[in-house]
């Protein structure tokens, strides 16, 4: 490349050098003119911004202070600046001062404002000066502080400001807020935070929570109407279930406040009272008397069921409150009130007692149809009357019937020998009787000055100088316990030497009866039947003792008779045929003797308790065999069939054999003698429910009728033609055993005796050892 060539290149490079510079320069200057406008235009928005925030503060009657490093400076409202400065008294309208004076005003001013100026905590509070109060907001803004000043005169000084009055509503323990006009709420105070369980209100909204959703359409709808409403609603609050009545008021400038009070003591205390008066009007309506309340204005306003069914009326027509004036003109048309003359005074009358300050008598009321009302009149609390009717027709049947009844007693116990007395539980004299007086030789004058038992006492004394037992008797008609009012009886003594026996007797109504009764007669009586009883007691030992001796005294010679008759018997051809008959019938009738002596005495020893059983096994076949083994010549002679029937499994009695054998020997004897020739006498025995049945049977000529009930008699039998002795003494040893002798007989056809024996005899008799 030429030298020229260079030097054009050069040139061009430097002339697009200088093109680019220009360019660059130009864009430069557009740039800067740009930022340039924008500053223009922000410093006009600004100088708008200050000049409406002033504008603002001045229309608004308030002084903004910036305050920065402790050295404060007014922003605006240099007017409400003067005002405040004229409100606290102060001479000088430095900023400076008047935060001075501020500080001065309170020592919790001064705290508060420290707080903003040295950890921008933002403070609202009010000062009192000398002409005005001044309202005092301060919030922090980066390295300032700013007081807004606001001057209260006038109506206005005693007003709090938006804040404080926020605060006092913050102070309520119930919620209480500002609603939009929806009844969203859009300021609550710290009550209606708890209640909804939420930071903020923003906190709220955001998780949906209301108070009261009715709460809110209450507010919307005062909104809507302009008019204040009010409710009551139940709602949960701290804890548990509160009535709140709540009220929204529009306020002006739109929203609507709401705040609430808790009424919950008043609405139960209400409830209660409700609840109470149903259960009043519950309690009369089951009363058996009438009651019927009448207001100031004399109208019906209650009355139980019985009122309307006393008097007939009809539900319907009293549920309409006539007056009482209506009630008495219908009543008197079905002719239910007492007749008079003049009802028309009469019923004025009855109006009249609204006008009476105290509760008039009870009236007694005689209506047509034989029923007597007592009526009953009270003044009611809250005025008015209150009307009580109770039927006394029935209690006066009864107090009739009562008096009829006590006037009987009263007869009843005059016609008794026995003094009687009845003292009531208070000790006071009841009842007595004529024969009470004569006892104790009293008039009927001195009872009734006496009265009660002290009283009666000192009449009785004379006759009766005991006093303990007085004590006693008084014990058992005055005192409470039931235990000391036990019955008692007893005997005394009185000074005119009478025996006198006494009792008492509690009454079911608390009353006690005493009765006195003169028993010395009887005592005498007494005396005398125990001096005969002894007498008899020793006539029938003496018995028993001769019928001993003689019976003993006749057995020594019977003895002899018996063996030389039948040695005579034995004599053989030395004695002839006729002399041993003779012997023979000797011998027979000393036997006979023998026994009826033995019987005597077995009598003997049962009457008086001595005869005692021998008790052992028996065997009952083996009993029967031999009782018909020793009849068996008696009944050849007498040509009678003897037979014994029993079953095979007739088994074991247990018994006294001997004494058993005895009764069946009487009895097999009696039917042999009472059989005629060719007759038959069975001896039977049968097992049944626990006992032992031993039977005798004849077929002879029977019992008579009138005989059969003496028959088991003592000495009675030979009077009547029976068998005497015998048979009571079978009767005595069968129940010894503890069993009892049936007979049955017909004339002509036979008898049967039945000996029913328990299958274990008790011997107890004579020796109660032998029982155990």
């Amino acid at each position: 490349m030429s030298e020229l060539d260079l030097i054009l290149a050069a040139a061009a490079g430097a002339v697009l050098l200088a093109i680019c510079a220009t360019l660059w320069a130009l864009a430069q200057r557009r740039q800067s003119d740009d930022k340039l406008d924008a500053l223009r235009s922000r410093i006009t928005v600004l100088e708008a911004g200050a000049e409406a925030a002033m504008a603002s503060a001045e229309a608004f009657d308030s002084a903004l202070l910036a305050v920065e490093d402790g050295h404060a400076l007014l922003a605006s409202g240099e007017e409400s600046l003067a005002a405040c400065i004229s409100a606290l008294g102060l001479s000088d309208g430095d900023p400076q001062h008047v935060v001075a004076a501020l500080m001065r005003a309170d020592p919790d001013h001064a705290r508060r404002l420290r707080a903003l100026f040295e950890r921008g905590e933002a403070c609202a509070f009010e000062v009192q000066g000398p002409h005005g109060v001044v309202a005092v907001e301060g919030r922090a803004a980066g390295a300032l502080a700013w007081l807004r000043l606001s001057a209260v005169v006038g109506e206005d000084v005693g007003l709090p400001t938006a804040p404080r009055f926020a605060a006092f509503l913050d102070t309520r323990s119930t919620p209480a807020w500002v609603a939009a006009a929806d009844g969203s709420p859009v300021w609550v105070n710290a009550a209606w935070l708890a209640a909804v369980d939420a930071a903020s209100l923003d906190d709220a909204a955001a998780k949906g929570l209301s108070f009261d959703k009715a709460a809110d359409a209450l507010a919307a709808e005062a909104a809507n109407l302009g008019q204040k409403r009010e409710a009551l609603r139940w709602s949960s609050f701290a804890g548990r279930r509160r009535a709140f009545q709540i009220t929204a008021q529009p306020l002006e400038g739109g929203g609507v406040g709401v705040w609430t009070e808790d009424v919950s003591e008043l609405e139960e205390l209400r409830e209660a009272l409700k609840r109470h008066v149903e259960a009043h009007d519950e309690t009369l309506n089951h009363i058996a008397d009438a009651v019927a309340i009448f207001s100031k204005t004399k109208r019906l306003i209650f009355h139980n069921t019985a009122f309307a069914d006393l008097w007939g009326l009809e539900p319907a027509w009293l549920a309409e409150r006539p007056t009482h004036s209506e009630i008495l003109d219908r009543l008197r048309q079905r002719r239910r009130l007492p007749e008079t003359a003049d009802y028309t005074k009469w019923k004025a009358s009855e109006l009249d007692r609204y006008e009476a300050i105290d509760a008039s008598p009870d009236d007694m009321w005689s209506i047509p149809d034989g029923r007597t009302l007592k009526v009953g009149r009270q003044v009611h609390p809250l005025g008015g009357i209150v009307l009580l009717f109770s039927d006394i027709t029935g209690e006066l049947r009864l107090k009739a019937q009562y008096n009829a009844l006590i006037q009987v007693q009263q007869a009843t116990l005059d016609k008794l020998n026995d003094a009687v007395a009845v003292f009531g539980a208070d000790g006071r004299l009841r009842l007595h009787n004529e024969a009470f007086e004569r006892f104790w030789n009293i008039t009927p004058q001195q009872l009734d000055q006496a009265h009660d038992f002290e009283g009666v006492v000192e009449l009785c004394i004379p006759r009766l100088h005991d006093m303990g037992f007085w004590r006693e008797l008084k014990g058992r008609v005055a005192d409470t316990d039931p235990a000391a009012r036990a019955p008692i009886s007893g005997e005394v003594k009185t000074s005119d030497s009478r025996i006198v026996v006494y009792q008492s007797r509690p009454l079911p109504d608390g009353a006690t009866l005493i009765a006195f009764g003169d028993v010395t007669d009887a005592r005498k009586l007494e005396s005398a039947l125990a001096d005969r009883s002894a007498a008899l007691a020793e006539t029938e030992r003496l018995k028993r003792d001769f019928v001993g001796n003689v019976s003993y005294e006749l057995r020594t010679p019977l003895t002899t008779i018996i063996g030389y008759s039948e040695l005579l018997e034995r004599s053989g051809e030395n004695l002839s045929e006729r002399g041993r008959g003779h012997a023979a019938a000797v011998r027979s009738a000393a036997t006979q003797l023998a026994r009826s002596i033995d019987d005597v005495l077995d009598m003997a020893q049962i009457d008086a308790d001595e005869m005692a059983l021998d008790l052992e096994d028996v065997h009952v076949a083996q009993l029967l065999n031999d009782a018909a083994a020793r009849r068996a010549d008696e009944a050849a002679a007498a040509q009678v069939t003897v037979k014994v029937e029993y079953p095979d499994d007739i088994g074991l009695i247990r018994g006294d054999i001997k004494r058993l054998a005895q009764t069946l020997d009487h009895l097999t004897e009696n039917a042999i003698r009472q059989t005629p020739p060719g007759g038959t006498v069975t001896i039977s025995a049968r097992r049944a429910l626990g006992e032992i049945q031993l039977q005798v049977t004849d077929t002879g000529r029977g019992i008579p009728f009138h005989v059969q009930a003496h028959i088991f008699d003592r000495f009675i039998g030979r009077e009547r033609g029976g068998p005497g002795l015998g048979l009571a003494l079978v009767k005595s040893l069968v129940e010894l055993h503890g069993g009892w002798v049936a007979l049955e007989s017909e004339p002509g056809a036979g008898a049967t005796f039945t000996c029913h024996l328990p299958e274990e005899a008790q011997g107890a008799a004579g020796h109660p050892e032998l029982g155990f």
